[in-house]
């Protein structure tokens, strides 16, 4: 049985225990404001955060938290400090995150960025909770190993980001074998319509500058590289069980169909809404059923039209590089996600230029490949060894590409 169900039959319990963990990042705020609507329905359990000690205590008082824990192992005092006079347990560093997952709650929401958030969403999935991920690591570090260890402990794994909620709720519309394809849709952010050269040389505020989503840094940049979509693909092809050659991305610049499955009888069923985080947590969050979400309503006739276009491989070749390590497999998506954080972190710092980025990432993929360190992940410990000697492979080669692009 997936640990990505594709029929909802299963009842939701009348109040559900809610954990989220990385509850003061841009996901994090999206499902708060959620759970803030809807208190009679949900008890938080527990509440994590990376560094930001004061608008977690916030968080804990305001919803009545019984355990937090701060990233930071330093932090510690600071946050007791923030929570004296209540009864709310608190922790610091990496096991206290760790144990925040592991605690009671029915539902858990997985958002903690980067490898940091691999082992505490595995302690969610371990004791048979419902997760919500919203961490792409998860998937694109660890993704067989993640949903088979899900598998094993009849945890139900739901689908956070946009697009991936999309094809999830699409899916529920047939069965496995009747099933072609599944389409993820793409803006084509900021540089759609851009040639080779100005992307070369586009500027972090330029970057930054995403036509329709609010999001964090890191992944509106990714959005601008569509790297952000390449992650996307790998993410599906874990979550759902299907090969390269089993999805497609289009690029929809309005954003509003997020998602689309495509049947054997050649029905396609799609997903729409507007471009909001709170209706694909949403429908996580009242998952068997249905909540009420405070985004907009879709007025389709005031949109007045929905384009699309076929990616561009050569423009935006981090696309390209993802579906490879996808075929390639054994740890090259790792990879490729290491090496990606690396070249924007570069990017971001004025080390690199936007069209720097691929390049990066393409050169260290070809280099772990080329040094025979491909091989199967067994445990999040290989996952995150990977994503450590990959990180220092990039950095390791980032003069190199710099000065290419100078």
């Amino acid at each position: 049985m997936s640990a990505v169900p594709l029929r909802n039959n299963k009842a939701a319990p009348a109040v559900r225990s809610v954990t989220v963990l990385g509850a003061t990042g841009s996901i994090g705020d999206s499902t708060m404001d959620l759970l803030r609507a809807s208190k009679d329905r949900y008890r938080v359990e527990a509440l994590t955060a990376n560094t930001n000690v004061q608008a977690l205590a916030s968080l804990a008082r305001e919803f009545g938290a019984r355990f937090v824990a701060v990233a930071d192992p330093d932090r510690l005092q600071e946050l007791k400090d923030a929570l004296a006079g209540t009864r709310t347990e608190c922790g610091a560093g990496e096991s206290a995150v760790i144990e925040a997952a592991a605690r009671p709650a029915d539902w858990v929401m997985a958002a903690v960025s980067g490898a940091a958030g691999l082992k505490p969403a595995l302690a969610a999935v371990d004791r048979g909770a419902t997760v919500a991920l919203a961490n792409k690591e998860c998937l694109v570090c660890a993704g067989d190993f993640f949903m088979q260890r899900a598998t094993k402990a009849g945890a139900c794994i739901l689908p956070a980001d946009s697009e991936h909620n999309a094809l999830f709720q699409a899916l529920s519309s047939g069965n496995r074998e009747e099933l072609v394809r599944v389409i993820i849709t793409a803006s084509g952010g900021p540089f759609r319509t851009w040639s080779s050269a100005d992307i070369e040389q586009a500027t972090l505020a330029q970057a930054l500058k995403h036509p329709n989503w609010s999001m964090g840094q890191k992944i509106t940049i990714d959005s601008a590289s569509m790297m952000n979509k390449g992650l996307e693909v790998i993410e599906a092809a874990c979550l759902f069980g299907l090969t390269a050659e089993e999805i497609d991305v289009l690029v929809h610049p309005q954003s509003i169909i997020h998602g689309m499955v495509e049947f054997s009888d050649r029905s396609v069923v799609a997903q729409l809404g507007a471009p909001d985080m709170r209706t694909p947590i949403a429908h996580c969050l009242g998952w068997p059923d249905r909540i009420v979400g405070p985004a907009a309503k879709l007025d389709l006739a005031k949109i007045g039209q929905l384009t699309f276009e076929a990616p561009d491989f050569e423009r935006f070749p981090g696309l390209k590089l993802a579906y490879e390590a996808l075929r390639t497999g054994r740890g090259a998506t790792t990879v490729y996600n290491a090496a990606n954080e690396v070249a924007v972190a570069a990017f971001i710092a004025g080390k690199i230029r936007f069209g720097a980025i691929a390049r990066l990432v393409e050169a260290t993929l070809e280099a772990w490949i080329r040094s025979g360190n491909l091989a199967p992940l067994t445990s999040a410990d290989d996952a995150i060894a990977v994503d450590h000697n990959a990180r220092n492979k990039a950095v390791t080669l980032l003069p190199q590409i710099a000065l290419k692009a100078s």
